[in-house]
């Protein structure tokens, strides 16, 4: 148990006690915490900087083992009104074992949490029993209320009524797992702040420190362990450390500025060492012997005896490209380590980018194959296979490529990169439209990119799509939602009367995307949004505008997003996010808490000489089910209304009568 501030309660009207705190003694409590008055404290139990539990007025507290108390927690509790613990005695607060109350939250009580409840931050339960296993989000408000075991409260709920709290939706295994995270992450730094306090478990740690900075500045380490170069990059250090680490061998050439041109490399001296220090130095004296010329840097697999990396580290002048990997023309070296022939000579049918993953997959061991469609299929991505390639010979490969682009002249064709071992594919890359335009590299327009060491999947960007929506789709498919979209006309837009365009059979993020695009182009001049749909839970994950007329996509900058849903596993960002161009953030609130709640959503209009009589005309019901269909009706009435009031109107179905009336518009 860590230095604290504790202390007993002060004499008042209404207790003379001078209780203090029973804290068991492995429970840390911050030295800028405060925990006042008879307040009970279970074992394993940590109390973060800045948390107040103040037993002064309402009394006991009790909080139980393995909770977490986070920062800026505040624990108060009223003189009158109690509960019953778990143990049957009365108390102001209980709080139960293994709970987390996480940054800012407030417990008022008298108030009730159970065990193993997660408590959001900057959240706030009153006069409020909160059943075992409950995951209450962010921004909350519980108060007169008894919420069953295992519900899920969304981020910014005000759960004030019974009704609403019996409607809750139950608690999913993701969120329990997320609740299990953070307990644990915090019980690792309950052990983390007693060890400091203790000089017996501190000693040895610093001891090993000091011993590792000493050694490496002996070795020749930056301070921070790193191997410091006078005239290498950081980032050649680096891919000569990631090469050594992974088993390969180190190998440099060199040519003056007449022979680069040919490609005629010569081999410099073997690098035969396994430490990174070592081979810094052997490749300074390479540089130092080579001044005025090329020199590159390439690394070999020792078994398959073929180079996995070339670079070049140094130019006749001087400058060095960071972070570029050359492949020069018409390459023809014999150096020992077997012949390596980089077939691409600049006037292939394929672009730069497509040669350069060529190379990669072949170097990473990977399988290339290609697939074909037509313009009409590639709106629902029925791609076929063209001829299997079964050599690994880049010249063959890439012979082969153009041959399939001869054949296929007006149609899609993609590149596709697969792992034999984990049959799974690694890129899909449009190479060829039916324009006859491959997609280039320049900015976001580039199709797909592919990094085979250490990543598993492709990276994958779209034309027409914003790179927010390629991510949303990608977590989509992650997470096994399927994929539609919908279309309507800015007429029907203020209405809210989308029309299915079809679902999206895509099992890659190359088919999702070749389907939307293909809805995109069909349905021009209109809005078109994405859906993603939980087949299990049969409910829609994802709402998202992709297209609105006379524009492209929404931008994601800023507030531009129109609306979003977190698909289902994501338990850290569960509830609805929403954000709109035209209206406040403060009225997107409180739409998602009219939904939440089942209330009704209508609007009002007035111009300015009805607006003193109060002489309000009905816009009309807008019939949402979802955050993005509220936004999108209330938009179209701001647009069709525009110089005049506006307001918001929420209405309880069953006790027909108005609990919300807010002003959106003014002229």
């Amino acid at each position: 148990m860590a230095v604290r501030s504790t202390a007993a309660a002060p004499p008042t009207p209404w207790s003379k006690s001078l209780a203090e705190p029973q804290i068991h003694q492995t429970v840390y409590v911050h030295s800028l915490s405060h925990v006042i008055g008879d307040v009970r404290i279970g074992a394993n139990v940590i109390i973060a900087p800045g948390t107040l539990v103040r037993a002064d007025e309402g009394t006991p507290f009790y909080i139980g083992d393995g909770t977490n108390l986070q920062d800026g927690v505040v624990i108060h509790g009223l003189e009158e009104g109690r509960v019953v613990g778990d143990d049957n005695s009365q108390y102001s607060v209980w709080i139960g074992n293994n709970a987390s109350i996480t940054h800012m939250a407030l417990i008022h009580g008298p108030a009730y949490v159970g065990d193993n409840c997660f408590i959001g931050f900057r959240s706030t339960v009153f006069n409020a029993r909160v059943g075992a296993g409950c995951i209450v989000m962010m921004h909350a408000l519980i108060q007169d209320v008894e919420i069953p075991p295992g519900k899920y409260v969304p981020s910014g709920a005000i759960i004030t009524n019974q009704q609403q709290a019996d409607r809750l939706p139950d608690v999913q295994a993701s969120d329990v797992e997320f609740s299990h995270h953070v307990v644990g992450i915090n019980q690792s730094l309950r052990a983390g702040y007693l060890c400091a306090a203790d000089n017996k478990c501190i000693a040895p740690i610093r001891d090993e420190i000091v011993r590792n900075t000493t050694s490496n500045r002996s070795k020749g380490f930056g301070g921070n362990g790193t191997v410091s170069s006078a005239s290498l990059s950081r980032e050649t250090v680096e891919q000569v450390r990631h090469l050594l680490e992974q088993g390969y061998k180190i190998g440099t050439e060199h040519v003056d500025q007449r022979r680069f041109r040919t490609g005629s490399w010569q081999s410099c001296s073997p690098i035969s060492v396994g430490s990174t220090q070592d081979a810094v130095a052997t490749l300074e004296n390479c540089l130092r012997e080579h001044s005025g010329e090329y020199v590159r840097l390439f690394g070999i697999e020792p078994n398959g005896r073929r180079r996995v990396l070339e670079t070049i580290i140094q130019r006749p002048d001087g400058m060095v490209n960071s972070g570029t990997t050359a492949k020069v023309p018409k390459v023809s070296s014999s150096n020992g380590n077997g012949n390596y022939t980089a077939s691409y000579n600049g006037n292939s049918g394929l672009s730069q980018e497509t040669v350069e993953q060529v190379q990669k997959l072949l170097a990473g061991g990977y399988k290339i194959g290609m697939e074909h469609v037509d313009e009409r299929r590639f709106r629902t991505g029925s791609w076929q296979s063209c001829t299997p390639l079964a050599s690994s010979n880049e010249r063959e490969v890439i012979t082969a490529l153009e041959g399939c682009l001869q054949e296929h002249v007006g149609e899609y064709v993609r590149l596709v990169g697969i792992d034999s071992k984990a049959k799974k594919r690694v890129l899909e890359a449009i190479i060829q439209r039916p324009n006859g335009a491959a997609p280039q590299s320049n900015g976001n327009k580039s199709v797909a990119s592919f990094s085979p060491a250490g990543s598993s999947s492709s990276v994958k960007t779209s034309t027409r799509l914003d790179t927010e929506f390629v991510d949303k789709l990608r977590q989509l498919l992650a997470g096994g939602n399927k994929i539609s979209a919908e279309h309507v006309d800015e007429r029907r837009f203020r209405m809210g009367s989308w029309t299915s365009c079809g679902q999206i059979q895509a099992t890659s993020i190359g088919d999702a995307i070749a389907g939307l695009e293909g809805y995109l182009s069909e349905y021009q001049g209109e809005y078109v949004r994405l859906v993603g749909v939980d087949p299990k839970a049969k409910r829609r994950v994802l709402e998202a505008i992709i297209q609105r007329p006379n524009s492209p996509a929404p931008q994601s900058n800023g507030n531009k997003a129109v609306a979003y849903e977190a698909p289902a596993g994501n338990s850290s960002s569960r509830s609805s996010v929403a954000t709109s161009t035209r209206l406040d953030t403060e009225v997107v609130d409180k739409l998602r808490q009219l939904l939440a709640g089942g209330n009704k959503i209508s609007a009002e209009h007035v111009d300015e000489r009805r607006f003193r009589m109060g002489s309000w005309s009905s816009c009309g019901q807008i019939e949402a089910t979802s955050i993005g269909d509220a936004i999108a009706g209330l938009e179209g009435y701001l647009s069709e209304y525009q110089g005049e009031y506006v307001r918001l109107i929420g209405i309880d179905p069953k006790a027909k009568r108005r609990v919300l009336e807010t002003i959106i518009q003014r002229p």
